[in-house]
């Protein structure tokens, strides 16, 4: 009977021993730098619920690079669009450039702070529709609270500088690579309470291993965002947008 509780005493000590061993090799392997970068196809590019290509599909694709022991990280990113030109502009591309500092205030506890600027080359609108905000978020599990406020005009309305926009959410791991997401949001546009509203997700999206799907109802309760003439669409109707993208 010694000899069986000193052999299942001697196993638990050899498998604590591996398992521990295995997790610290799992850390060490985090690098302290990385690289990464994404393409995705979308039904519909939608930004704070209101479609910047008159409810159709765009390319998309980008570049983020992190410093894991700060948590600082700078990125990039491009979508074709359409609501440029059709405000009387003469460009279809948005292209964001981003830097900021992420990590835990507590094990459950998470921040993420920076600074974006959304360029739209050469759109020749008058206000510019080349908008900066500063942002920060606190996170908790997989729920999050996410304020954003511009420092410039917003996108091309007049006035409108210190324009926030309050974004709620919740992105949860069910089962298989499924993750459940939630948000809810408002748009305040300084100067412009007409042009304020609020906007709304619930979605699905699903690994893989090769790519990412998702799959969203996305709508606002705003009007006042619609297409050029004769269509006139309105740009935050209630739809369903599904979208690929693939991480390398």
């Amino acid at each position: 009977m010694k000899k069986i509780i000193y052999f299942a005493s001697l196993v638990t000590v050899i498998g604590v021993t591996a398992f521990t061993a295995n997790c610290s090799q799992a850390e060490e392997a985090v690098p302290d730098n990385s690289l990464t970068f994404n393409a995705s196809l979308v039904s519909d590019y939608r930004f704070r619920g209101i479609s910047q290509t008159r409810l159709e599909p765009a390319l998309q694709g980008g570049a983020d690079y992190s410093n894991n022991p700060t948590g600082l990280y700078v990125g990039t990113w491009l979508s074709t669009l359409k609501w440029i030109k059709d405000s009387g502009g003469s460009d279809n591309i948005e292209w964001d450039i981003y830097a900021g500092k992420k990590g835990n205030f507590t094990q459950d506890l998470s921040y993420d702070f920076g600074v974006l600027s959304y360029v739209y080359p050469s759109n020749g609108l008058n206000p510019s529709a080349n908008t900066t905000e500063l942002y920060g978020q606190l996170g908790y599990g997989p729920a999050y609270i996410k304020y954003s406020q511009s420092v410039t005009n917003l996108f091309g309305f007049a006035n409108s500088k210190n324009s926030g926009y309050l974004d709620i959410g919740a992105n949860i791991d069910v089962t298989n690579g499924y993750t459940v997401n939630l948000h809810a949001g408002h748009q305040t546009v300084k100067n412009n309470s007409a042009s304020s509203y609020n906007d709304w997700k619930v979605g699905l999206t699903k690994d893989f291993g090769f790519l990412s799907g998702s799959i969203a109802v996305i709508g606002t309760d705003t009007n006042n965002y619609v297409g050029p003439a004769p269509d006139r669409k309105n740009l935050g109707k209630t739809s369903l947008v599904i979208g690929a993208t693939k991480t390398f």
